[in-house]
């Protein structure tokens, strides 16, 4: 069962969350495309999730996904296993492309509203970068390579009003102080709350399994752990968010909608 998406972009019960505010920055280099956002870490607060966004079924990457308290079931997790320690960072940013990324793409029966690129001005284009640096408290700034607004149906549709439009960000990113932190992420956002669901290696491409991860809250085992491959720190066990795994027999993204990542 998907566990819902807290409120007010919070991420688990109980979980700490980092409030921070967004300055835009506008970089000279890298064809004039990529812009910086600024998060610095604020205070800490502690936030409960209601009852009415816990019966919702809904994925979360990091500490947001939870089974309320179940154990590890017995479907076959990815391979992906726990680094003994993270990555070193490369003294030069991250491979980017030759060409500026396209900004707009044309309604397909795989991505039934097309997809844009959010303005960087926009609260659209802060808000995922808000979420991941939430989600993973990195301390910023972010350098988006890529990113990819869209929206279309819960994963799987249903006839729930406040599920029936579900708003995602595809977002490709690097922290500019620390270069081992590079990947590529998913962000949902639904009429009850937003949160970032998976996450998969910078390389990585379009969207296939098992590159794409998600993790499940597991109460009995909370510790931060690095992944090969992966930005950041996880707690939780690992799933594949494409075709499912730990007892979620249903994809992460919808037909309607998984082609919006071709050519990512």
């Amino acid at each position: 069962m998907r566990e819902a998406l807290v409120p007010d972009l919070g991420l688990a019960l109980r979980v700490p969350v980092r409030r921070s505010g967004h300055v835009l920055h506008e970089r000279s280099s890298y064809q004039a495309l990529v812009r910086t956002i600024s998060s610095p870490l604020d205070s800490m607060e502690l936030r409960d999730v209601s009852s009415a966004a816990m019966s919702l079924v809904v994925a979360f990457v990091v500490v947001a996904c939870t089974n309320e308290g179940g154990g590890p079931s017995d479907v076959e997790r990815p391979s992906i296993t726990p680094a003994e320690s993270p990555t070193v960072a490369s003294p030069t940013p991250p491979a980017l492309p030759d060409e500026p990324p396209p900004t707009r793409g044309q309604v397909a029966s795989d991505c039934e509203n097309g997809w844009v690129t959010p303005r960087e001005d926009s609260s659209r284009y802060r808000l995922p970068l808000g979420v991941i640096s939430r989600a993973t408290a990195i301390d910023g700034p972010l350098v988006v390579v890529d990113m990819r607004y869209f929206e279309g149906p819960e994963s799987p549709p249903s006839d729930k009003g406040y599920l029936l439009v579900v708003q995602r960000w595809y977002v490709k990113l690097y922290a500019k102080r620390d270069l081992a932190f590079q990947g590529r992420f998913l962000v949902e956002r639904r009429r009850f709350g937003r949160g970032l669901v998976a996450v998969s290696p910078y390389d990585s491409t379009g969207f296939k399994s098992p590159d794409w991860i998600g993790f499940q809250f597991d109460s009995s085992d909370t510790d931060l752990r690095p992944y090969e491959g992966l930005p950041g720190l996880w707690s939780g066990i690992p799933y594949d968010f494409v075709d499912g795994g730990e007892g979620l027999s249903i994809p992460g993204l919808p037909d309607e909608v998984v082609g919006c990542l071709n050519a990512t």
